[in-house]
């Protein structure tokens, strides 16, 4: 899962209550199915600072509640408002993302060196996604090059 760091970086996780953000903002659809029909309670998730100085992965999360309805979809004014979207039919969804820890960056760069990942989807060209899934191989290799 991408976040800016100039939004919600990881330190900024951490400092939260409880050390969990609801995962707001998501305006692609595929992106939002992801969440909304794959993620589970307790699934890991990998924190990626996007749009930054140095992208990469900088902690691992897990899912920490089932997909619920964005709030800012329904705030007028708000830069994720949809005046399509109602609260009995919402177009956008969210799940709650908690810390679990930390971890050194481990570079976009530094993953496109590694022939192991050439199938991870966010190292695809023309991948924009905020959000993909991570195949169990790949996440374990990612896991073990975080420790």
């Amino acid at each position: 899962m991408k976040s800016e760091p100039a939004d919600v970086s990881i330190d900024d996780l951490a400092a939260m209550p409880n050390q969990t953000v609801d995962w707001y903002g998501v305006r692609n659809y595929q992106a939002r199915n992801f969440m909304r029909d794959q993620m589970s309670v307790g699934d890991g998730v990998l924190f990626y600072h996007s749009n930054c100085e140095t992208p990469g992965i900088a902690g691992i999360c897990e899912v920490s509640s089932s997909a619920y309805p964005d709030r800012f979809q329904f705030v007028k004014g708000h830069k994720y408002y949809d005046e399509k979207s109602t609260q009995e039919n919402p177009r956008w969804m969210n799940v709650d993302v908690k810390l679990v820890h930390k971890t050194r960056l481990l570079s976009l760069k530094e993953m496109r060196e590694m022939p192991e990942l050439a199938n991870l989807r966010i190292l695809q060209r023309g991948n924009r996604l905020s959000i993909t899934p991570v195949d169990p191989k790949d996440w374990e290799f990612i896991i073990g090059k975080l420790k």
